[in-house]
């Protein structure tokens, strides 16, 4: 597979390391043509360690951080380092199936795609009620954001136009939300997005997920990406509840006996700044991407 680079971003892995090795190690003797990169970010294990055992004697390469930077600071390192003019990205932790990559590639370009996801599918993998009603709800108000259907929002394997991730390189965070940001940025665009069902499975050691922290991260994100090619998408609908909910308190004041004048007056020019932020945001946001 010529022209592809794949990007294995490592932290504290060392419970998968060896699996995860053993296969790319076998992958390189096949795609020989194929760059394969790991980035240890930090590792305070013997993942880096078992790693450097573990694919001794092939082509494979490594790149290390002195200290965790995060899992977009690692795909960034390899990506920078990487000489393909596509990049295919994924998990070491054992829950995507790296066989399927070359299929992926295969699409991708068939399709003439900028981008292809690997949509995980799992019915054996079962989810708390609440976590699966807030990762809807999430992945609901990212599609209406972004005005696009979302198959898999966060997905962690990937292929993706070498030269389209650098389009976006200064949004892109050092955290989780690689994936996120970049999902979003190329819909954004009309950059095509194509996805395939792959079976995802359930990672070996700890996550590093934060269940709490993580989707307050997450709305924030959206929101952030968003209304930096979007902005009224986010002040509009803002600025019309305000206005309404002014019109509301003074009816129900009204009919109280009672106005409620400066409420309603803050309400109503509440609802006036953030539409005159949006449009304001918006012509800054047309200038910039003229």
């Amino acid at each position: 597979m010529k022209n592809l680079s794949v990007v294995i971003p490592v932290y504290n892995e060392e419970a998968a390391i060896e699996e995860t090795a053993a296969f790319f190690k076998d992958f390189a003797r096949t795609y020989p043509e194929t760059e394969i990169i790991f980035v240890d970010d930090g590792s305070t294990d013997k993942t880096k360690e078992l790693l450097t055992r573990y694919i001794e004697g092939t082509n494979i390469h490594i790149l290390s951080h002195n200290r965790q930077k995060g899992y977009g600071a690692a795909l960034k390192t390899g990506i920078k380092y990487a000489s393909g003019k596509f990049i295919a990205i994924t998990d070491a932790d054992g829950s995507y199936p790296y066989q399927i990559i070359p299929q992926m590639y295969e699409k991708m370009l068939s399709e003439k795609a900028d981008m292809i996801v690997g949509k995980r599918e799992n019915k054996e993998i079962r989810q708390e009620f609440f976590r699966k009603l807030g990762r809807f709800i999430l992945r609901k108000f990212a599609e209406y954001l972004a005005e696009a259907e979302i198959a898999d929002i966060n997905s962690g394997l990937r292929i993706i136009k070498k030269e389209a991730i650098l389009q976006f390189w200064r949004l892109i965070p050092d955290g989780f939300s690689f994936t996120t940001t970049i999902t979003l940025s190329f819909l954004a665009n009309e950059y095509k997005i194509v996805y395939i069902p792959v079976d995802y499975k359930k990672r070996k050691g700890k996550s590093k997920i934060k269940v709490f922290k993580d989707p307050f991260n997450f709305v924030q994100l959206v929101v952030k990406t968003v209304m930096f090619f979007n902005p009224l998408k986010v002040f509009l609908p803002l600025s019309i509840f305000f206005l309404i909910l002014s019109f509301i308190v003074l009816l129900v004041s009204y009919f109280m006996g009672q106005i409620m004048d400066i409420t309603t007056i803050l309400l109503f020019i509440t609802g006036l700044n953030f539409l005159a932020l949006g449009l304001l945001a918006d012509l800054i946001d047309k200038r910039l991407h003229k």
